[in-house]
């Protein structure tokens, strides 16, 4: 049975997918870009202020769906530049910190709205 997660305070999906679909124990997170849930506009710029907005679009969707990110055994990071890793890998592991999850960092020509980074979990009841 598939259950469909939703926050009102990460951005709403871009076309048709949830931000969360839990089936089997396991949360599927959508991948989150850098959008202000407030105003629904994209952060752009400095890769250190997109990662914090990513990873505080995660954690409102994490939140509705019951979970932290100590629930979180899969991450998968999209980066426009490689040369962003360290950086992006700072502000990230000031959210993961107790049990990182297993991870995977992959460099691609373009992503939606021209951000530049997007941040896509799996969690676990």
């Amino acid at each position: 049975m598939k259950k469909i997660h939703v926050s009102q305070n990460a951005p709403k999906p871009l076309g048709p997918y949830s931000q969360a679909a839990e089936a089997n124990g396991f949360v599927f997170l959508a991948g989150q870009i850098p959008i202000d849930p407030k105003t629904d506009q994209v952060i752009t710029g400095d890769i250190e202020k997109q990662t914090v907005q990513v990873m505080e679009n995660i954690k409102a969707v994490l939140t509705a769906s019951n979970l932290n990110f100590n629930n979180v055994v899969k991450t998968t990071i999209f980066l426009t530049n490689l040369g962003d890793f360290t950086k992006v890998n700072e502000i990230y592991g000031k959210y993961i910190n107790e049990m990182p999850p297993a991870r995977s960092t992959i460099q691609v020509a373009a992503l939606p709205k021209g951000v530049n980074v997007e941040i896509e979990m799996i969690a676990a009841r």
